[in-house]
């Protein structure tokens, strides 16, 4: 009987270890789905905030305005955008295509019947003598020259003659003319009226110079499109004096904006990426400059090379190129709010509640700066402080309190715009303090604009020389429309004067100084 007992007990003790055993296992398994589902649940969330971008870019408003749904409003199931089904696809065999052979002489061709203006340069009467004998010098032909003038809507063939004169008696004494009016390019077939318009229609209108090639040919005037590139890069490497001042006047000012956006690189036989760098500045609550730089890269040092010892405050997205100037040299640097929204924005899955709030107080913030602008610096300073900073308390406290609850996907977007919004804490009141500074950087944000409309059309730059033409022609044409300029006009008038310039007085031919001169000689006129 107590052999039985010990052998029920035995068994009861092997069953209940046996049970304990899966217990075990079992606790372990679900750990494991618990970790597996919480892998899924994150993989999950990123797919459908990947999913609502892509579909929001194909088919949604690029605005990041937010418009509250309306609970009153009858949703409709089933509308769903459909998949989009894979097309049939054929293969075309390639082809081959005749190289074209070109000896430079078809670069340009005009028409032979095109309006002529005649246009004399003589030298003046009283160099019409012999200096040393006072005997009137004798004509003895003429220097003819053929510029191509473009007028809006017309061309004409401007014929330059300069009358030659020499002794009548001692030829040795040398030939005398006048001479050829300034140009910015003194040798170019192409009047100063036609390069600005090839500029405009490139840097303005965003045209690739095969398109401007075709135009011309429209009205029988073909001119090559290598050609029309040299024009172009020779014309921004000459007003490159010019652009140094630009961006000498920018670094003088109290404030400015800055900013990168890749470009392709032509590096045959392959395609590289450069960086067109943009800095916005000068005087006035709207900057007049827009200047543009060229870089092969995007390295740190070249913020260093750019600003140099720039000690005005700064402001950028959250670039580390910028982070680190501003720590080694102490600006004053006030990030963009409007990478702040953008961020939250973006994050439509996760604490949708707190995401509306924030978006919503950013909304505010920018409400006070339109009317902050319309005050004076003391009065700007004075709103800020009373109703900006608490706004920027409160959101301060409520994404630290959030932090710490925890409870956030790692790397979710809602988590990421949470991780933004604090790493700038130390810098967001900044612009509270200076009345100069601004809420955000959207100055150099439109700036950038131009320049990824236009290199949706050109594709590339060519060279490196290419790009440094590019920065000089853009920083001109795009501070002109900046102000109100036009830059046909602008260049047109600085191409005839450029050469002549007193080169201490170059900033005399900056888009803003040029704008001023012209209002001062209407209002004479």
């Amino acid at each position: 009987m107590t052999a039985s007992v010990e052998l029920t007990l035995e068994s009861l003790q092997f069953q209940i270890a046996e049970r304990d055993q899966k217990i075990v296992e079992l606790f372990a398994q679900l750990s494991d789905h618990q970790t597996q589902n919480f892998q899924l649940q994150e993989q999950n969330l990123r797919l459908q905030e990947h999913l609502a971008w892509f579909q929001k870019q194909f088919f949604g408003k690029k605005s990041e305005r937010v418009v509250e749904a309306n609970p009153d409003q009858l949703q409709f199931e089933g509308f769903e955008t459909p998949a989009q089904q894979p097309s049939e696809t054929e293969k075309i065999p390639a082809h081959e295509r005749k190289k074209r052979t070109s000896t430079g002489k078809d670069a340009i061709q005009i028409p032979n019947d095109l309006p002529v203006e005649i246009v004399v340069v003589d030298v003046p009467v009283e160099e019409q003598v012999c200096k040393e004998t006072g005997a009137p010098l004798k004509k003895i032909g003429e220097e003819i020259t053929h510029k191509l003038v473009y007028r809006p809507g017309s061309y004409v063939m401007k014929r330059i003659i300069r009358p030659k004169y020499a002794h009548p008696h001692q030829e040795e004494r040398g030939i005398t003319i006048a001479s050829m009016p300034d140009s910015i390019l003194p040798k170019c077939r192409a009047d100063d009226s036609l390069l600005a318009e090839i500029v405009t229609r490139k840097f303005v209108d965003h045209l690739p110079l095969y398109r401007l090639e075709e135009g011309f040919l429209r009205d029988q005037i073909f001119i090559h499109r290598r050609v029309l590139s040299q024009w172009v890069v020779s014309i921004g490497i000459t007003l490159k004096p010019l652009y140094d001042v630009m961006k000498e006047r920018i670094l003088e000012g109290d404030r400015l904006y800055i900013d990168e956006t890749p470009v392709d690189l032509l590096d045959s036989p392959k395609i590289s990426q450069g960086y067109m760098w943009v800095l916005v500045g000068g005087v006035g609550a709207d900057p007049p400059y827009r200047f543009y730089e060229f870089h092969e890269d995007r390295k740190h040092n070249h913020v260093e090379e750019m600003l140099g010892s720039y000690a005005g405050i700064i402001h950028s997205d959250k670039y580390g190129a910028y982070e680190t100037f501003v720590r080694k040299h102490g600006n004053v640097w006030c990030p963009c709010f409007a990478h702040i929204r953008r961020k939250f924005y973006e994050a439509e899955v996760g604490d949708r509640p707190l995401r509306a709030w924030v978006l919503e107080q950013i909304q505010q913030l920018f409400a006070i700066e339109e009317i902050a602008w319309t005050l004076s610096p003391q009065e700007r300073l004075h709103l800020r402080q009373s109703q900006s900073i608490p706004i920027l308390d409160a959101l301060i406290d409520r994404v630290k309190k959030r932090l710490i609850e925890g409870n956030i996907l790692p790397k979710s977007k809602f988590k990421e715009a949470l991780g933004y919004f604090f790493s700038l804490i130390p810098h967001l009141k900044n612009y509270t303090q200076h009345a100069s500074a601004r809420l955000d950087n959207n100055a150099a944000e439109r700036a950038i604009r131009p320049l990824a409309i236009g290199r949706k059309n050109w594709l590339f730059l060519g060279s490196e020389k290419s790009g440094l033409a590019t920065a000089v022609l853009l920083s001109l044409v795009q501070s002109c429309r900046a102000i109100g300029v036009n830059p046909r006009l602008y260049l047109e008038d600085i191409f005839r004067r450029f050469h002549g310039h007193t080169a201490n007085r170059l900033y005399e031919l900056l888009p803003d100084e040029w704008q001023k001169r012209q209002s001062q000689s209407s209002k004479l006129n």
